[in-house]
């Protein structure tokens, strides 16, 4: 009796190891990860770089968040090292690092430009798609945006304004709006979530997505203003601000264009085997990008890159050839 006992105890773990495999052993990474990324990635990339720490828990992760233009001169002007930027607008790589300091650009999700509020501001009740702008410049209510010399959502809500001069057929509309409330403009568009949830301000211009991370109220704008729809995109190249060059006094004109994000590995990443096997979670649809679209960033893997032999190869699924 106790050998048949025995047999039944063997087979049954037997059993057990065959409907309940090992999990698969992942490479063995270790040391810092350094990340600068855009404010709008805030929240999704604390989310992925907790999971992935799951797999990998001793790669520590240091992540840095900044407008995307002021992240990318952390790099090229203050020379510091980085492993991964991750931008709100792909073209930030392609202007500012690319080829010297990165070789190829992967762009990845997509946002839109909203108006967004909470229960304290004025008028939130009141606000709609045809009266946000003359809401916006009553001088009891107050509003800010991000800095267009330091993040791509100030840029993107000059072009939006452009945008809806022309819309709504107010011609001098842009420069009334840009020309009030000046003093709540801010390095990168996430810093101005304080001052809303303060009081201080009553709207802010900021990506969709950051509204639904932090639960609050928004108003969507018209497709033919809020830079998300690819079939307005001559529409939005109407659209053109000027911001800071690369080199002191100098300026760049940017044109306006649907909204789609870059991240990139650079070219002297000081843990560039980690930094590739990130990439790879982030840009996995069951991974990084189910965080992503949880967070109000649909993928747009996989886009058309420059330089596709030079995407390691474990990231080329991820990318079209040009």
């Amino acid at each position: 009796m106790k050998f048949i006992t025995r047999i039944l105890s063997v087979l049954f773990v037997a059993f057990f190891i065959l409907i309940n495999p090992a999990p698969a052993q992942t490479k063995k990474l270790s040391g810092d990860l350094i990340i600068f990324h855009a404010g709008s990635l805030a929240v999704p990339m604390k989310e992925v770089a907790k999971a992935f720490n799951r797999l990998y828990p001793e790669v520590n992760i240091l992540m840095e968040s900044a407008g995307s233009v002021a992240s990318a001169r952390k790099i090229t002007d203050l020379n510091r090292p980085c492993d991964i930027l991750a931008s709100a607008d792909y073209a930030v790589i392609d202007n500012m690092l690319i080829p010297k300091y990165a070789s190829y650009n992967i762009r990845f999700v997509t946002n839109e430009m909203c108006i967004v509020y909470n229960g304290k501001s004025r008028y939130g009740a009141q606000l709609t798609q045809r009266n946000w702008y003359d809401m916006l410049m009553r001088s009891d209510v107050a509003f800010g945006r991000a800095d267009p010399n330091a993040d791509p959502c100030g840029y993107r809500t000059v072009m939006t304004l452009k945008l809806a001069e022309k819309y709504y057929k107010k011609p001098g509309l842009a420069g009334r709006i840009m020309g009030k409330d000046q003093q709540y403009m801010r390095p990168k568009e996430v810093d101005l979530l304080s001052l809303l949830e303060s009081g201080s301000l009553d709207y802010i211009f900021i990506y969709k997505s950051v509204a639904l991370q932090h639960q609050l109220k928004y108003l969507v704008l018209p497709d033919q203003i809020n830079l998300k729809n690819p079939a307005y995109a001559s529409t939005y190249a109407t659209a053109t601000v000027d911001i800071n060059g690369k080199k002191p006094g100098e300026k760049e004109t940017l044109k306006g264009e649907p909204m789609i994000y870059g991240v990139t590995i650079l070219k002297d990443a000081p843990n560039k085997e980690a930094a590739v096997a990130f990439l790879e979670f982030l840009l996995s649809k069951d991974q990084g990008m189910k965080i992503m679209q949880q967070n109000g960033q649909p993928s747009v893997i996989p886009m058309s890159t420059q330089n596709y032999n030079l995407v390691p190869p474990s990231l080329k699924k991820y990318v079209k050839a040009k």
